[in-house]
């Protein structure tokens, strides 16, 4: 008879166990349902506002658009590398270069030249020395020159200067 007792507590203590693992994971199931309808309730709001902030940006950019375009950024495809002579010893330059152009047609444009801009540059490049290049005002210098002649090059061959800004990415000498 205590045997009987025994069976029946350890029953009665593991159907609670049960029990008490269950409840816990239908609130967590149920806290997790009610979070997701509360974090997507806002939705219908936030929809029409944006929709409401894209016509008004259609607007301004229509209006841009025939002035001056999506600013875009073409990635010169390899980093230009080269030596430069310096009062000590020469050095080597590595700059990584993007070029802003402003619409989708520049941005063509310049994909399809990048033959011509890649001499242009290294050409630029291979002008400098390297105790322009070690302050900041040398390579802003250097980055103005590049752009001049790459915009003279381009409208050279298209009738426009395509290119907005040459930027550098990436400048490391050693």
């Amino acid at each position: 008879m205590a045997e009987e007792t025994d069976l029946e507590i350890e029953e009665a203590g593991g159907s609670k166990k049960k029990l008490i693992i269950i409840i816990a994971a239908v609130v967590v199931i149920l806290g997790g349902v009610a979070g997701f309808f509360l974090m997507s309730g806002g939705d219908e709001e936030e929809a029409s506002l944006a929709e409401e902030s894209t016509v008004v940006e259609e607007d301004l950019s229509e209006q841009n658009s025939a002035e001056m375009g999506s600013a875009l950024y073409v990635a010169m495809p390899r980093p230009f590398v080269f030596n430069v002579p310096g009062a000590s010893r020469d050095r080597i330059v590595q700059i990584k270069v993007q070029l802003l152009v402003r619409g989708d047609v520049n941005e063509e444009v310049t994909k399809k030249h990048i033959p011509l801009i890649e001499g242009t540059l290294l050409s630029v490049f291979s002008t400098t020395t390297a105790d322009e290049l070690s302050t900041s005002a040398g390579k802003e210098t250097l980055r103005l020159t590049a752009l001049d002649k790459v915009q003279a090059a381009m409208e050279g061959v298209e009738g426009s200067k395509v290119i907005e800004r040459v930027l550098f990415t990436g400048f490391v000498m050693q």
